[in-house]
């Protein structure tokens, strides 16, 4: 895996090539313009992004359906330098029939422990820990 990431002046970067490309940029209170994501909130999305795409795979195999999955991720920081992630908490949330609860919490475990490279690497320095809601159809 590779990309190519170019600044674009005042605290922004373009990363990728066409409609794989993203933009990041500094919080205003750091100097940038706020409009895009900060780096960390990028990693935060990839987390989201990883497993997420994991759960959906895993209900699709198993034959599960919903009407809409969603995911928050929250994440609590360091205080000194470097600052790091030390907890994240991922919500899971469907709107879906209860009775697929186990089949849901099975694909969540999974991606954790098998599948998401991103929780993989994020669980080596921050405690990881998750809730799963379902909303009834």
């Amino acid at each position: 895996m590779q990309i190519t990431t170019s600044y674009q002046g005042n605290k922004r970067f373009h990363s990728g090539d066409g409609a794989a490309s993203v933009t990041m940029d500094a919080a205003a209170a750091s100097g940038g313009r706020g409009e895009a994501p900060t780096p960390k909130a990028m990693v935060l999305h990839g987390l989201a992004g990883c497993t997420g795409l994991d759960v959906a795979t895993i209900l699709e195999k198993k034959k599960v359906t919903w009407d809409r999955f969603d995911i928050d991720v929250a994440a609590e920081q360091t205080s000194t330098h470097p600052m790091v992630f030390k907890t994240i908490h991922i919500t899971y949330r469907f709107v879906a029939d209860e009775a697929d609860r186990p089949h849901i919490e099975r694909a969540i475990e999974l991606s954790k422990n098998q599948f998401c490279g991103v929780s993989a690497m994020l669980a080596k320095s921050a405690q990881i820990t998750h809730t799963l809601e379902i909303v009834p159809r």
